[in-house]
């Protein structure tokens, strides 16, 4: 018998499209908690200011508000605490080295269940400037007017 299929995406990062000019995007794991997972099903989790940061040869996402779960009982989990990802030593390393030049962040873009196990989606970002977030503002709103009109015909 197969598995019941479970809920592909748990949430996505809108921000960082926004805050970002987004590439090399990447797949890892996450070391969580029972508790953790809990509560992602449920959906509550904020991805607010979170980041990947690399120590001692290991990758940590950190910032990534988990609420705590209501049912857990005695052992719930630490909501800000930084999580493991489960990336290979050369992934790991390549990564660390493309955020050592000047600019450049590892930031979450999505949360999702791939084979019930709990996924980060992750990318290189360079900080955009106020204006140019502004003339994205503009060019999706240019974008989304003209749908419209070619909508109505």
């Amino acid at each position: 018998m197969s598995k019941k299929p479970s809920p592909a995406l748990i949430a996505q990062n809108k921000k960082a499209r926004h805050l970002y000019e987004l590439d090399d995007f990447m797949e890892a794991g996450l070391v969580l908690t029972g508790s953790e997972v809990k509560s992602l099903r449920a959906g509550h989790v904020n991805f607010r200011d979170s980041y990947v940061d690399f120590r001692n040869g290991e990758a940590f996402l950190v910032g990534l508000h988990i609420a705590p779960y209501d049912n857990a009982g005695y052992a719930q989990h630490d909501p800000d605490r930084d999580r493991k990802m489960l990336l290979h030593a050369k992934q790991i390393n390549t990564l660390a080295l493309r955020v050592a030049q000047k600019g450049l962040t590892v930031v979450p873009v999505n949360l999702h269940f791939s084979k019930g196990r709990v996924k980060v989606e992750i990318a290189v970002g360079r900080g955009k400037k106020l204006h140019d977030q502004r003339e994205d503002l503009k060019k999706r709103a240019a974008d989304r007017d003209t749908e419209r009109e070619l909508a109505r015909f």
